[in-house]
C-alpha cells in the first residue's frame, strides 16, 4: 500500500493579499534548495488514524503550533512515487520567526558510522500564492489551486 501523509495549508489576508505558510525540509540534503522543495506541513500516518487529526499533530509537531480553525478539505493530491497527501486549509496566522520543529536523525556523513540529528523543519514563512507555487513540491501546487477557487480568488 503507498505512503499517505496527511497536512495543512494555512492562509492568511496581510494588507488585502493572500499567503500561505510553508515549510522547509530541514536536514542537509535540503540546505541549499529551495525552489520546488518547500511543503505544506505534514507527515505521514497510519490507516487507523483520522487524517484531520494527523494532519493537526503533524502541523504542531513540526511547527511547534497548535492549529484550530475551520478546516476545508482539499482534494487529496498523489506523487509520482504512489504517496497520497491528504490536505486541509485554514484561516490561521502563524509565527513563522518562531518555528519548533521535532527532529530526526539520520547517518551523516554518508556510509561514516555517525548519526546527526536535525530539524524535520528547519525554517516557515508565508508566501503570496504565486511565489509559494513556484517554492512548493510540484505535485501540492495544485492545493493552491484549489484554495484560489475555494475563496473564489481565481
Amino acid at each position: 500500500m503507498p505512503k499517505q501523509s496527511a497536512g495543512i495549508l494555512a492562509y492568511r489576508f496581510s494588507d488585502k493579499q493572500l499567503q500561505v505558510f510553508l515549510a522547509h525540509p530541514g536536514g542537509p540534503f535540503f540546505k541549499n534548495k529551495d525552489a520546488g522543495v518547500w511543503s505544506i506541513p505534514k507527515g505521514e500516518f497510519e490507516d487507523d488514524e483520522e487524517p484531520l487529526h494527523a494532519a493537526q499533530r503533524e502541523f504542531t509537531e513540526e511547527t511547534g503550533h497548535n492549529i484550530a480553525g475551520k478546516f476545508v478539505a482539499l482534494t487529496p493530491v498523489k506523487y509520482k512515487n504512489g504517496k497520497v497527501v491528504y490536505a486541509w486549509a485554514v484561516e490561521a496566522d502563524i509565527d513563522a520567526g518562531n518555528i519548533k520543529s521535532n527532529y530526526f536523525e539520520m547517518e551523516w556523513p554518508p556510509r561514516s558510522g555517525k548519526t546527526a540529528s536535525f530539524a524535520e523543519i528547519d525554517r516557515a514563512d508565508w508566501f503570496d500564492t504565486e511565489t509559494a507555487k513556484q517554492k512548493l513540491v510540484p505535485a501540492q501546487v495544485p492545493l493552491i489551486d484549489e484554495l484560489l477557487l475555494f475563496l473564489e480568488l481565481k
